[in-house]
């Protein structure tokens, strides 16, 4: 009998072999894409002596792109998706080196079958690619994301090739020099910007709002840049992930900006992202090292710009009324708004609009401080250090939108935090006044929470001078060899010893089943199925190493799983499946109002939107739920950052249906709800109307649409491979996981790069790269066997549940 394993939460014989047959079919690994190096200034190997190359203003439909090749530069790749008919697919955008300035300079390349999932395991960020043997067709995301008019598709069932001068593949024996270096890039002044263009630019930081979450779930940023032409920009940038904006620490920084877009608003330029905008900071300071901040593994930045970099900060020097209300803890004054460069040693919750952050800077306050009030059993941090440090921390409270970024601060982080305002308070007992240090809601005057890193010249100098305070000073009790907790002494060696203790504790949790021993894997192997038991183990390896390969979409009825579709293939599939034109006679029902209107484009697309009413009303837009027929993708993401709900849907001649189940049956704010092709059976739209009829307004709650609609909902859900050991034995088993065990929403996870990168540093505690398997932390889990059985063979699965992360283990 073969011994394999399945974690599964609600556990089925149909989910483990399909979650075995998805992972079975990441880890294929063929390689028949060429990786090539220049030597001496030639190819080795050579490209094809037939090929020639071929310009991005040539690639034209209609023209013979026979023994023709395009050569770009890497500066964006997606993850590999399946298509509906299971073919693999992959997505890289090239920059035409030769035409790097122009407005468009890049095109999308589509990679099918098996050459898909082979450059997806080669292909970087700045390396430089060929592609032959090419399909050239009309790309329908041409007018979203600005790049050529049309698309390269390759494949090698149509005799394609890819070759790539990768970043990685120099050796030193053949001193090999790559093509090439990096692309030229041409600056544009700020008194020379014009409307509609995308641009390269330089500029010195006047004003910035630190990262923060926007009404939609993007990050924003929002910087005011000026240059030596006295002309000012003001840019809107947003990413769904905060590290991907520009690293800027303080007013005066210098930032050079690529793939910018540039747009006219009341008479002023404006600068926004767009696809492909890279950034890096530099400190302002005259004489500084030139180390650009990004989070870019790949960027090019050439000797000119260093004299570049210097020039902008003599000029602002000399130019520029630069004055930071930088402020240390000891000269702050009731009725002050500054920033303050701190140490984080310890947070609490207050209630869910405000939450506390303890820092300290070294240096003590001149006025007595407010204590927040929060429970013992609330606040994080190290007890030891805040008991001795009491006296030197303040209690900043912070509100509103700055709350999220504040609950996942890390203890003993360094931060900057921007315009905290002090105000002189006495409390109702109490005749002496205190002060009170707040971080008001909303962006205005710059008000947020920057991270610093370690790297930084002023955390450098804070954590020096931090280290040269006597703590003595700020000690109620004469002795250091011990500090007061509570009733009892705590000395320095029991602190030492705790923390060894400490390092043992597993790094996940139980949630039921406590009164179960711990069973040895050994055991387990060798015992029958069905059975529940609690292992102690590590986490020897997992699979897929690349985590959004995890996510799949499952259906709790029938337990099928399916690959979520990725952006370009679900445009298209809402291309193909809203084809019928909206029809009018459709329009203004007893329960929605219609509104409809033709496209300015060659296409002429027809789009209406049926606005849902609630007892003859139109609800407000956040608490709405709308329909629409015609519009693209990103048509509808628009629509989701101000309303509630949007479902697509199509005209027939008597009613509105939903589109096909290919393609999401509901948007609601960043998450794609599927429904189940096999069990779900669709009802004409104006099902809804029974929901509008009721009394109550609705909560437009996808489950109760879902079920008013007919519709199975699909779930995101988390399925990977982990092999546990325990030193008598090791065995697999799948994870599948809606939110429990990682304490993150599968929903979500493909939009949020923060959420993507917080599971990442969940799965690196876990299971550290390189780490040995005695340095590993244990795991407490609970696992369950189970019996599959078929006419050919017997399996016994093992599963995962009750079992999640330690609140603090990242």
């Amino acid at each position: 009998m073969r011994r394999s394993c399945c974690v599964a939460g609600t556990g089925g014989s149909g989910v483990a072999a399909v979650a075995a047959e998805l992972l079975s079919q990441t880890d294929k690994s063929a390689m028949p894409v060429q990786l090539l190096k220049i030597v001496k200034g030639k190819s080795e190997p050579p490209l094809p002596s037939h090929l020639q190359k071929e310009d991005l203003k040539h690639l034209r439909e209609g023209f013979d792109h026979t023994n023709k090749y395009f050569q770009g530069t890497v500066i964006l790749s997606y993850p590999v998706t399946k298509l509906r008919d299971g073919t693999d697919f992959f997505k890289v955008v090239l920059q035409d080196m030769d035409n790097s300035c122009s407005r468009i300079n890049s095109i999308n390349i589509l990679i099918y079958g098996k050459m898909a999932e082979d450059c997806a395991q080669v292909v970087l960020h700045g390396d430089t690619v060929v592609v032959a043997g090419f399909k050239l067709a009309k790309s329908p995301t041409a007018r979203e994301d600005g790049r050529h008019g049309c698309h390269l598709e390759v494949s090698e069932e149509s005799g394609s090739a890819i070759y790539i001068y990768s970043k990685q593949t120099t050796t030193a024996a053949s001193k090999t020099a790559l093509v090439p270096v990096a692309p030229k890039y041409v600056y544009t002044p700020l008194n020379h910007l014009k409307d509609g263009t995308v641009v390269n630019l330089y500029g010195i930081v006047k004003f910035f709002k630190p990262p923060y979450i926007s009404k939609g779930t993007d990050f924003c940023s929002v910087v005011t840049l000026v240059d030596p032409s006295n002309a000012k920009l003001t840019c809107s940038l947003f990413s769904g992930n905060p590290d991907s904006l520009p690293k800027i620490y303080k007013v005066g920084d210098i930032v050079r900006f690529h793939r910018i877009k540039i747009r006219e608003y009341n008479g002023q330029m404006q600068g926004i992202t767009s696809g492909g905008f890279a950034s890096l900071t530099f400190d302002g300071t005259v004489g500084a090292p030139i180390v650009p901040r990004t989070s870019s593994k790949g960027y090019s930045f050439v000797d000119e710009e260093h004299k570049t970099v210097e020039d902008l900060r003599v000029w602002a020097a000399s130019n520029l009324s630069i004055s930071e209300p930088v402020v240390k803890l000891s000269h702050v004054q009731p009725m002050l708004f500054f920033d303050l460069t701190c140490q984080l040693v310890g947070k609490a919750k207050v209630d869910g609009s405000s939450f506390l952050l303890k820092v300290w800077d070294g240096t003590k306050c001149p006025y007595p401080t407010w204590k927040v009030p929060v429970e013992a059993s609330d606040l994080e941090g190290e007890k030891v250090l805040l008991r001795r440090l009491q006296n030197l921390t303040v209690d900043i409270l912070v509100y509103d939108n700055h709350v999220h970024l504040a609950r996942s601060l890390k203890i003993g982080s360094f931060l900057r935090i921007y315009s905290i305002h002090t105000k002189q308070a006495s409390a109702d007992n109490e005749d002496a006044s205190h002060i009170e240090f707040h971080l008001h809601g909303g962006t205005g005057y710059g008000r947020g929470i920057g991270v610093l890193p370690e790297s930084n010249p002023d955390v450098k100098d804070l954590k020096e001078f931090l280290e040269s305070v006597d703590l003595s000073d700020s000690q109620d009790m004469e002795s250091m060899s011990s500090v007061e907790v509570g009733d009892t002494f705590y000395s320095d060696a029991d602190f030492e010893s705790d923390l060894k203790r400490y390092q043992q504790l597993p790094v996940t949790v139980l949630t039921s089943h406590l009164d179960l021993n711990n069973t040895e894997l050994k055991t387990i192997l060798s015992s029958t199925a069905p059975q529940q038991y609690r292992i102690r183990v590590k986490l020897g390896t997992y699979k897929p190493q690349k985590l959004y390969q995890a996510v799949k979409l499952h259906c709790s009825k029938c337990n099928s799983l399916q690959e979520v579709p990725h952006g370009d293939e679900l445009a298209l599939n809402l291309q193909g499946s809203a084809i019928p034109a909206p029809n009018p006679e459709l329009h203004n029902t007893s329960w929605y109002d219609s509104a409809m209107w033709t496209t300015q484009d060659q296409k002429q697309r027809k789009i209406a939107i049926h606005f849902v009413r609630h007892e003859e009303i139109l609800q407000d837009p956040e608490n709405s739920l709308l329909m629409i027929e015609g519009g693209t993708l990103k048509e509808i993401w628009k629509l989701t950052k101000k309303f509630k709900c949007v479902i697509p849907v199509r005209s027939t001649e008597h009613d509105l249906d939903l589109l096909d189940l290919s393609v999401p049956f509901l948007f609601q704010g960043n998450i794609k709800y599927y429904g189940c092709k096999q069990c779900s059976t669709p009802k004409p739209i104006k099902s809804l109307s029974s929901m509008v009829a009721e009394r109550q307004q609705p909560s437009w709650e996808p489950t109760e649409i879902a079920q008013v609609l007919g519709i199975e909902p699909l779930q995101y859900v988390f399925i990977m491979k982990f092999t546990l050991v325990d030193g008598t034995g090791s065995l697999d088993a799948y994870l599948l996981d809606h939110e429990k065990f990682f304490k993150i929403p599968a929903s979500e996870i493909l939009t949020t790069d923060f959420l993507q990168q917080k599971m990442q540093m969940i799965m690196n505690v876990l299971c550290p790269p390189g780490g040995k398997l005695d340095d590993l932390p244990w795991l407490e889990c609970f696992i369950k066997s189970y019996n599959v059985r078929d006419a050919m063979n017997h399996q016994v699965y093992y599963q995962i549940f009750d079992t999640t992360v330690v609140e603090d283990v990242v």
